[in-house]
């Protein structure tokens, strides 16, 4: 077992968040040795306690997102409380916030005010759709956020578009918000100052969708929903096997294609035929 030092010990993060995003990337800086004091409503606390029981009566997605966090219970729409939080801020390096969107202004705990206040702290707004634009007073939830990225667009099979089985709105969120603070750290070591790191869940699944977007600028047509299918790389799929089961092969490029062909299922003759040598070839002969 290592006995270096965690890479953020030393570092304190304040966070008022709830649900996914927010506490995403918090639990990643705790991960890296940051300690993270979670503040939370006294009236049941983070709300994704109450997603479920099934983590040993505790809610699967709290567990996961708040291992090794401290917590506090604080009235923000009290004056003591509120007080109570500018001082853990005053004392901290980061501080990480996806209340509705307006109410950290309103309190006094959005970036632009607590930057200017503490110059070496990094200030962190994690929101749905941005500070500012048509959507910008909106909730967001993930599921609709899928859709207005376009990833449902090319998730699921002709017939039925279908969301992510897990919240990756939030975790594309979360995990920009998370490099930001890391960038933003490494900026202070050299200008000693923090700054405000903005994030968005459509900015940052939309920045996920880029692929999806070349192919259908470029290429002419959007990437269809394929199932386990690829829409732009073959073979790779579940394929039928004579047993009445089914494998999935996964061939990235070419040089597998022909090893797949000459020592997995005995036909090398079809890495050179034309139908087959190429990937865009495969793709499209792939119902042969």
């Amino acid at each position: 077992m290592s006995t270096q030092p965690l890479p953020l010990e030393g570092i304190t993060v304040v966070a008022v968040e709830q649900a996914v995003a927010a506490p995403f990337a918090t639990r990643q800086l705790a991960d890296l040795g940051a300690r993270v004091i979670k503040i939370e409503r006294p009236d049941g606390g983070d709300f994704a306690r109450g997603y479920d029981t099934a983590a040993r009566g505790l809610a699967s997605h709290f567990v996961w997102c708040n291992r090794g966090k401290e917590s506090v219970a604080v009235d923000l729409k009290d004056p003591r409380g509120l007080a109570l939080v500018r001082r853990l801020v005053a004392g901290a390096d980061v501080f990480v916030q996806n209340l509705a969107q307006g109410a950290a202004a309103r309190l006094g705990l959005d970036a632009a005010a607590l930057c200017a206040a503490h110059p070496r702290l990094i200030a962190v707004d994690v929101s749905g759709y941005g500070a500012t634009g048509p959507y910008a007073h909106r909730r967001a939830y993930d599921m609709l956020v899928q859709c207005e990225a376009g990833l449902v667009s090319v998730t699921g099979t002709p017939e039925q578009p279908v969301k992510s089985g897990i919240p990756a709105a939030d975790i594309a969120a979360g995990m920009y918000a998370f490099s930001g603070v890391l960038a933003a750290l490494v900026r202070r070591g050299t200008t000693g100052r923090g700054g405000p790191v903005e994030v968005s869940l459509l900015d940052s699944l939309a920045e996920w969708m880029g692929h999806p977007l070349h192919y259908g600028m470029h290429g002419g047509t959007p990437p269809a929903r394929t199932g386990l299918a690829h829409a732009v790389i073959a073979p790779y799929d579940a394929y039928p096997t004579a047993d009445g089961g089914l494998v999935l092969l996964s061939v990235q490029n070419d040089r597998e294609w022909r090893r797949l062909a000459g020592q997995v299922i005995g036909r090398p003759e079809l890495a050179e035929d034309p139908d087959f040598a190429t990937n865009t070839a495969r793709v499209a002969g792939r119902a042969a």
